[in-house]
């Protein structure tokens, strides 16, 4: 049994070489993150590093804009911070990895912005000067970049801040406009008349990157069109019966279609209630699939009407239809003329009644249909304003509002629908929730519009010698999407390639002021289908970057700059100058230009390392930059194309400011510090949608804690540790060389995970590692020669030189993710005016510290070990035991192999008893054993001898030594100290 301390034994306390550390437990991020910022500032960190990475390869991670507009939020954040984690581990792995942070500048929100701003003053935008309302717009964007700028750089994300991109900077202005002009040289720039995507509350056209789909409930109604033959064909007085969602378009319908393979039947009203719009003796012509469903919508049951006949595919074809508002009094003849009635490939059984009501100025399958028939000059119809409205000399409906400024539902409908019932043309109506377009930007619902736009024609033969990859730009994306890029996680592929084989033609025009302008212009008089519509002349183009360059793009709206550039060229009075402007999504589209290309810190061939945005830019950004890159040089502008997922609540809700979930970076960093937030994003699988919220947070911040302990206590144990003290791994104890071999597998899997983005990966394995290999058994078994060796001590210095080779990696590994800690870890150890942990890279780890042969071995001894302390657990449980010091306990193991193991080593010491005995004997009965380690069982012993006052192990030697109270070892230290 252990003896007590006499009161005359001396305190040894001042002897033990216990840990000693400045930097503090309690991390105080938010107060001292600021600090690190300012010096990292004061230092030039990021120029320091392009000057030491000469001659290395470039790594290029091209920085997807953001919107200058607003403060940031959790989105953002995420994405910046998995950018920073990219660059900063790139920079560490030996390259030159440089990040040019960029912001979106022009656009319609900023102009929206601009606009609330003049209504509120009671101004009127249009009277103002174009180039001055520009103006305010750039100094709009100029004020949110700075703010932006400052919350960025807050969340430690290093970059050129001094000097980013900017799409409304003259240079950028000049090549975006060198670049649309591009596809006016190859002859993929058309104007067409054909349905957008169109905003009457924003009177623009919107691409598909634009809009999004939210729930909407529209009516829906059931509309007769007469059959004017009827008489003739057999059917009698008869009304082919469509449905639609939009009741808007009845105005502009120009025909009707059917399905060529579907059944179709005569059906006759026999009975009716009184509420029905049905009366005995109406016949509907429907498909016989949904005829019932008609009819129920209609309120008639079955034994309400009856199949009277088939109506055959010959007939179809043979009949003749009136518009539902022919003769309506007022209509003054507008509908009049018959409809046309055909087969379409597009019309289906599923759903409506077989039949399906064309206006082809709001529908893109019927536009189609009629272009292809050669008829589109018939049926296009230009009803619907840019605000939404009816022209005003529509009969009975100008004026009429399908959507109010507002975006709220407009008088259109009704009117339509009330019209229908004057004239006995409605059967039924109702209304439906279906998923329906929005505009990302105003929230408001979107129409089909038929309207004169510009189009990138994608399928157009391009012939422009750059047809390595296709001739034309949907052929180059696609070949690109699978022969050049590589896309994490995989699905982005699929994803992005279904979107370029069926996407239309590009949309590029804006009917807006702040953006850059289509540079072309075209031929009074002339017709978009005539070959000297467009003027194309490279001198033309040549004097509109040379001014662009100059005085950015406000210069095409300067009075005689029409004249300015055609002079000498053509006669200016013979052409006309385009006004509208381009598609935002063309300007960061063409960002690889302006900035891989031209920057001096650009990309040596153009082409990036990586592109990383959110889930959503599948259709925007990585969208519109392959097309248009592919356009202008033929080929994809990225190798990687990393995606991130959207930002939740905890319960998994979208985060919304009316539901008070949302999660503000600001926040965060003020309670806990940027690199919790940074943590948060390195341990989740940011390829899906993450959760974070207050518990989430919480269980961060505690892993943060954990971590930091493990470099507290490597600082602690390393204090006044020299070159001097170093070992060679060959001289080693096993144990340090297990460590040697576990940091070997650790420098692959780390690198190997930032090389592929995967920072959760990386992150778990180090922090396991640290939580389990070293805190849990390496720095436990380790205290002791720590704490009580000698100086001189060979097991004490191996393991000293042991803990400053992970220092300098695990302090260099986690720098990417937590850039503030690490910096103050550094420091603390090696302080400086001018050095950081970010100068540095991940240290080179030599292939021969791997021992497999090694790790095998000691993985019995840890198996065994797990054993042994599982029982000394129970004996402390118990109370039979304070320490694990007081056991001696008997091992018995039936495994010779792992017997051979666990006497090679001071098994002993690895289990942090003062005495052990093996033996393969077998376990007696009342010996510990786990169910998952068979043939391992343990008999507690308690130690015996005193307890050394100095390394508190209970030996029998203890009090026979010149130092009282001491054991042997002790006892030679204190002779030598």
């Amino acid at each position: 049994m252990a003896a007590d301390k006499s009161a005359d034994t001396p305190d040894y306390r001042d002897t033990v070489f216990l840990p000693q550390t400045d930097l503090p437990m309690r991390a105080g991020l938010p107060a001292r993150e600021p600090e690190w910022l300012a010096r990292w500032e004061r230092i030039g960190i990021y120029d320091r590093l392009r000057e030491r990475s000469k001659g290395r390869a470039p790594f290029i991670l091209h920085d997807g804009p953001p919107y200058a507009n607003g403060h940031l939020h959790i989105g953002h954040a995420l994405n910046k911070t998995i950018k920073d984690i990219i660059v900063r581990s790139h920079q560490m792995m030996g390259r030159d990895a440089r990040y040019v942070p960029g912001w979106d500048c022009h656009g319609l929100p900023i102009e929206w912005k601009i606009e609330e701003k003049y209504r509120a003053a009671g101004k009127d935008k249009d009277a103002v000067d174009v180039v001055e309302f520009r103006q305010e717009c750039r100094r709009f964007a100029d004020e949110w970049i700075d703010i932006q700028r400052q919350e960025f750089k807050r969340l430690g994300i290093t970059g050129k801040w001094d000097d980013p991109y900017l799409t409304m900077d003259y240079h950028a202005e000049a090549v975006i406009a060198a670049d649309f002009m591009k596809l006016l040289m190859n002859g993929s720039l058309y104007q067409g008349s054909k349905p957008v995507m169109w905003s009457p509350v924003e009177k623009t056209a919107l691409a598909e990157a634009e809009v999004e789909y939210h729930d909407k409930d529209s009516d829906t109604i059931w509309v007769r069109f007469p059959v004017v033959n009827g008489e003739e064909v057999g059917l009698g007085k008869a009304d082919v019966v469509i449905w639609t969602t939009t009741p808007w378009t009845i105005p502009s319908n120009k025909g009707v279609v059917y399905g060529a393979d579907y059944s179709y039947g005569l059906y006759e009203v026999i009975g009716t209630p009184e509420e029905s719009w049905a009366k005995v003796g109406d016949r509907f012509l429907l498909a016989d699939k949904l005829a019932e469903g008609v009819m129920t919508k209609g309120r008639l049951t079955p034994e309400m009407y009856r199949r009277v006949a088939d109506v055959s595919a010959e007939t179809l074809s043979s009949l003749k239809l009136a518009h539902p508002f022919a003769g309506i009094n007022g209509g003054e003849g507008e509908w009049d003329e018959l409809r046309d009635f055909r087969a379409a490939p597009f019309v289906t059984d599923e759903e409506g009644t077989g039949f399906v009501h064309c206006a082809p100025s709001h529908g893109m399958e019927e536009y189609e249909l009629y272009r292809d028939a050669g008829m589109l000059q018939q049926v296009i119809t230009y009803n619907v304003m840019d605000d939404g409205s009816f022209r005003a000399d529509l009969p009975l409906f100008g004026g009429k509002r399908i959507l109010k400024p507002n975006g709220k539902e407009g008088d259109a409908n009704k009117a339509v629908i009330d019209a229908l019932v004057s004239v006995g043309k409605l059967l039924a109506r109702g209304k439906i929730k279906h998923s329906y377009p929005h505009s990302w930007r105003s929230k408001a619902p979107l129409i089909y519009r038929n309207t004169p736009q510009w189009f990138a024609a994608i399928d157009h033969d391009l012939n422009d010698g750059m047809g390595e990859y296709g001739n034309t730009i949907r052929s180059r994306a696609l070949t690109s999407i699978d022969k050049l890029v590589k896309w994490w996680p995989q699905s982005g592929r699929n994803r992005i390639h279904s979107m370029v084989e069926s996407r239309p033609d590009w949309v590029l025009s804006r009917q807006r002021a702040w953006g850059v302008p289509l540079t072309c212009f075209v031929k009074k008089g002339a017709r978009p289908t005539d070959p000297d519509f467009l003027l194309r002349d490279q001198r033309v183009n040549d004097r509109i970057i040379a001014a662009f360059q100059k005085g950015g793009a406000d210069v095409w709206y300067n009075d005689g700059f029409k004249a300015q550039v055609l002079d000498g060229v053509v006669n200016p009075d013979d052409y006309e100058q385009v006004m509208d402007v381009l598609d935002v999504w063309f300007d960061s589209g063409s960002t690889h230009a302006f900035v891989l290309r031209d920057r001096a810190d650009g990309a040596p061939d153009g082409i990036a390392d990586v592109y990383l945005e959110g889930t959503d830019q599948h259709r925007g950004w990585f969208q519109s930059s392959l097309l248009q890159a592919s356009a202008t040089r033929g080929r994809a502008p990225y190798r990687n194309v990393v995606t991130h997922g959207f930002t939740l609540d905890e319960k998994g809700m979208k985060m919304s400011k009316s539901l008070g979930n949302t999660i503000v970076p600001e926040a965060v960093i003020k309670q806990y510090g940027a690199d919790i937030l940074r943590l948060w994003v390195a341990q989740t699988d940011y390829t899906a949608d993450q959760r974070i919220g207050p518990e989430i947070l919480k269980g961060t911040a505690d892993s943060y804690r954990r971590l930091r302990n493990t470099l507290r206590f490597l600082l602690g144990a390393l204090d006044g540790f020299t070159d001097g003290e170093k070992v060679e791994p060959a001289q080693m104890p096993e144990l340090e060389r297990w460590v040697l071999h576990r940091l070997a597998r650790l420098d692959h899997q780390v690198r190997a995970g930032y090389d592929s983005f995967d920072f959760q990966g990386v992150f778990q394995t180090l922090f396991q590692f640290c939580t389990v290999d070293l805190s849990s058994l390496y720095f436990d078994i380790r205290k002791d020669s720590l704490y009580c060796d000698g100086p001189g001590s060979l097991t004490r210095r191996s393991a000293r030189t042991v803990l400053d080779l992970l220092f300098h990696r695990l302090v260099t590994w986690l720098a990417p993710i937590l850039p503030f800690t690490m910096e103050d870890v550094w420091l603390s150890r090696f302080p400086s005016e001018d050095d950081s942990v970010h100068l540095h890279d991940f240290p080179v780890t030599p292939a021969e510290w791997l021992d497999e042969p090694l790790a095998r071995k000691w993985e019995h001894v840890r198996r065994a070990r797990r054993v042994v302390t599982a029982a000394l657990e129970v004996k402390r449980s118990d109370k039979t035991i304070g320490a694990s010091l007081e056991a001696a306990p008997v091992v018995h193991v039936e495994d010779a192999d792992m017997l051979a193991a666990l006497k090679s080593v001071p098994f002993a010491d690895i289990c942090i008893v003062s005495d052990l005995s093996l033996t393969d004997d077998p376990a007696p009965n009342e010996a510990f054993r786990m169910s998952d380690m068979p043939g391992v069982g343990v008999v507690f012993e308690l130690a015996d001898g005193s307890k050394c006052q100095r390394c508190w192990k209970i030996l029998p030697d203890v009090g026979t030594h010149q130092h009282p109270g001491v054991c042997a070892r002790c006892d030679g230290v204190l002779n030598a100290i």
